[in-house]
């Protein structure tokens, strides 16, 4: 039975609202899951996470998959 989509795309594909704690002023931060920054909203900075390999770095079909403008910004260098 084929699957209509890889189940390591879904965060991408559908992203989620995740909280994080600013950097600066340890406010909490909404990021999603298909962010690689978020600006914090009482200091301005901007806080980054470091980008977990995901299938976007080794499936061969991740650019049609996600679609140009996520694969782009989301693939690792």
């Amino acid at each position: 039975m084929l699957k209509e989509s890889c189940p390591g795309s879904e965060r991408i594909k559908k992203p989620a609202p995740e909280d994080i704690k600013c950097r600066l002023c340890g406010e909490t931060v909404e990021i999603w899951s298909d962010e690689v920054e978020a600006r914090c909203k009482r200091c301005g900075f901007i806080n980054s996470r470091v980008p977990e390999p995901s299938c976007i770095d080794w499936c061969p079909v991740a650019r049609q998959c996600v679609g140009d403008e996520k694969y782009e910004r989301l693939r690792t260098k």
